[in-house]
Formats: C-alpha cells, sequence, structure tokens
C-alpha cells in the first residue's frame, strides 16, 4: 500500500496536444504546513533556502494548458519521527529531509520553466521560417538570453544542492539528471536561434520546393520538445522510448531532405539558399537528439536504467 506521504500528481490524465506550452505549477510549500511539526534543527534546515523562492507560474511565456509538476514537497505532516517527517516517495523511491525536498522543488520549477523558454523559442523559430515573421525571429535571441541565465543559475543551484544536503542514491542520481538535462535544453534554445538566423537571410529569396517539408520536420521536433518535458514534469520513464520512435522519423526526414537540397539548382544563380537550408535540418536533427537524450535521463531517473 502507498504511505499516504507519497507525491500525488496535482493533475489529471489527458491528452496533451502539441504546442501546449509549458506552465511551473506553484506547488503548495511545506514550509507552513509542517512548521509545528519540526525540531529545532529542520527550522535551521529550512532557513537555509528561504532566500530563494520558487519561480512564479506567471513568469513563464505559457499559452494553453500547461504540464503541473510532479509534486516534490511532502503533502502530509503525519508521519513518523521527531520532525513529524520521515521520508516521501516520487516515482517509486524515496526522498528524505524536508530541506532537500524544498530544494528539489525549487530546481524542478526552474528547469520546467526554462523549458518553456525553450518551446516558446521554437515556436518562434517556426514562425520566422515558415511564416517569414521577422518580429519571430527578433524575439529569438532576446528570449535565448534568459533561457541561458536560467541554465547557469540551475548549474549554481544544483551544486549548492550537492553540497550542503550531500543527496545519495536515487536523490543524487534525480540532481546529476537536472544538471544534464539543463545543458540539453539550452543547446536546443542554441539550435532556434540559429535557425532564426538562417531564416532571416532566406528572407529575400522565393519559397523553396522543399520548405513544406522542413516544416513538417520542425513540427515533428517541437512536439517531441513538448513531449520530454512532459516527461519531466510527470517523471514518465516510458517517454524516452516514445522520444526515440519519433527521433527516427526526424533522422529519416533529415536524409531525404539533404538529398533532395544537394541535387537542387540554385536559386537565382545563388547556392546561398541551399545552404541556409541544409543548416536548418541540420539544427532540428540536433534539437531531435537532444529531445531525445531529455526524455532518457528522465527514464534514468525513474528506473535506474540506461535504455
Amino acid at each position: 500500500m502507498r504511505s499516504p506521504l507519497s507525491f500525488q500528481l496535482n493533475h489529471s490524465k489527458r491528452d496533451w496536444p502539441m504546442g501546449n506550452w509549458l506552465s511551473a505549477s506553484s506547488a503548495p510549500s511545506s514550509d507552513e504546513s509542517n512548521q509545528s511539526a519540526r525540531s529545532p534543527g529542520s527550522e535551521v534546515e529550512g532557513d537555509a533556502v528561504s532566500d530563494g523562492q520558487p519561480s512564479n507560474a506567471d513568469d513563464v511565456p505559457a499559452a494553453g494548458d500547461g504540464y503541473p509538476i510532479n509534486d516534490l514537497s511532502h503533502s502530509d505532516a503525519s508521519g513518523s519521527g521527531a520532525s513529524g517527517i520521515d521520508s516521501a516517495e516520487i516515482a517509486g523511491f524515496k526522498l528524505s529531509r524536508p530541506s532537500l525536498v524544498r530544494r528539489l522543488t525549487r530546481v524542478q520549477r526552474e528547469v520546467l520553466k526554462m523549458g518553456a523558454l525553450v518551446e516558446n523559442s521554437c515556436m518562434l523559430a517556426r514562425e520566422a521560417l515558415c511564416n517569414r515573421d521577422l518580429d519571430a525571429a527578433k524575439k529569438i535571441p532576446i528570449q535565448d538570453k534568459e533561457i541561458d541565465s536560467l541554465y547557469r543559475q540551475i548549474e549554481v543551484d544544483c551544486t549548492t544542492l550537492l553540497s550542503l544536503e550531500a543527496p545519495v542514491t536515487q536523490d543524487l542520481r534525480l540532481v546529476s539528471a537536472f544538471m544534464q538535462m539543463v545543458r540539453d535544453l539550452e543547446r536546443i534554445g542554441d539550435y532556434t536561434k540559429s535557425i532564426g538566423n538562417s531564416a532571416i537571410k532566406l528572407f529575400p529569396y522565393p519559397v523553396h520546393d522543399c520548405m513544406q517539408e522542413i516544416e513538417t520536420m520542425l513540427d515533428r521536433c517541437r512536439s517531441m520538445v513538448a513531449l520530454c518535458l512532459r516527461s519531466l514534469s510527470e517523471l514518465d520513464p516510458e517517454a524516452g522510448i516514445e522520444l526515440k520512435h519519433k527521433d527516427d522519423v526526424v533522422d529519416d526526414d533529415y536524409d531525404r531532405i539533404y538529398q533532395q537540397l544537394i541535387e537542387a539548382q540554385p536559386v537565382n544563380g545563388s547556392v546561398e539558399p541551399i545552404i541556409l537550408m541544409v543548416l536548418v535540418i541540420r539544427s532540428l536533427e540536433r534539437i531531435a537528439d537532444h529531445a531525445t537524450n531529455v526524455g532518457k535521463r528522465v527514464t534514468y531517473v525513474v528506473t535506474g536504467e540506461r535504455r
């Protein structure tokens, strides 16, 4: 029987259409609900993390339904022990120490906020490339700076967590996975910026015959980014397998479109648009690879196995 201290997903299962933006749900803090049950030692631990507040969902550039966080905070303080909280369970393994749980919750929120920005950058790249939207192309570098800033902050937070909390076994696996995931997300942000730059340079040229296939490939990559972030918010180990299948399809798209482009005639006597589109599909292929990496890391966190 599952412990009453088990973590619960704060939402019901439903279909998630591609392109829904993430929102980092503001999980209720355990500080107030557990204040009366803490020992003096646990109060010190709470003070150590009171300087950084969790990211507010309003800060996330979200539209439509969002992906709620798999809540890492304790839902009940009725457990045994001097502090009233001995452990909580997430994805089948136990987390101990309230301060560790609070820090992990904060990091997860930051990662999901970063993921929302990355997914939004993918949407802007699509608008810039397929709809020739100059304003969207100009927004991507601005948003990429926010992504880079979050990336650096999350690395600092994870390093601090490792130093002060000294997590072990599954807890350590979760922290290390967060550090690797944000690198993947940061690289996706860089590739969307590259697509935006290529889109601006393609504006003077007529729309190429391959653009429709490139648009389809881009939409597949966007769906993969959305799926990898959903897997992170729900800690779903099966998403990694689905992402691998989707990545194989994107790889096939890349091979087919690349072959068409190298055989294409110059546009208005220039090979520049051909080269730019090759760079675009290369960026898309790498976005799919990094999204697949995130899914694999989630699987590793939950199961302890690399697939």
